[in-house]
């Protein structure tokens, strides 16, 4: 079992060597310090396995190694994941998608016009002129109370007649 002041020997002999490897690999020496804590992290999580005989620069090497190469395959499948995500600025909506966003804008527009004109009001100060409830009170002599009951109404009315 690895105790405090030999994990503190092996942390304070060790971790510029281990950080060093690490940024002649990435060239960064954030990730490079990063990855070497991660390393001495697993130490203390595991030190009731290991012990301070012998030589541990194999592990902590072969560690760190494991470890940027685990971060590296991760950042590439959140970097793919980021750009199948988003959607490419020059692509040309497709006629279907174009119908579409025309008939859902014709049924907001429907929606609309048949809410009552002081939920109308109100909803669209919020979500047109982007005010906050408490403008919005003060601007139509209501409550917030008032405004509130009114744009949970307003949403809960577009949502039954859109979906």
């Amino acid at each position: 079992m690895l105790s405090r002041a030999e994990f503190k020997q092996l942390f304070d002999t060790h971790f510029d060597a281990i950080r060093r490897f690490v940024f002649y690999r990435c060239g960064d020496m954030d990730t490079a310090s990063d990855v070497a804590q991660d390393v001495f992290l697993r130490v203390w999580e595991k030190r009731g396995s290991l012990t301070a005989s012998g030589r541990p620069e194999a592990l902590l090497y072969k560690m760190a190694s494991d470890t940027y190469v685990s971060s590296r395959r991760k950042a590439s499948v959140r970097m793919d994941f980021e750009r199948s995500m988003t959607p490419e600025e020059d692509a040309e909506p497709s006629p279907e998608d174009e119908l579409s966003f025309a008939e859902l804008a014709a049924a907001y527009a429907l929606a609309l016009e048949q809410m009552p004109e002081k939920r109308r009001v109100i909803f669209l100060m919020s979500r047109e002129e982007g005010l906050k409830y408490r403008e919005i009170a003060e601007n139509l002599h209501l409550s917030v109370k008032t405004v509130e009951k009114h744009m949970t109404a307003a949403l809960h009315f577009l949502k039954s007649k859109l979906l």
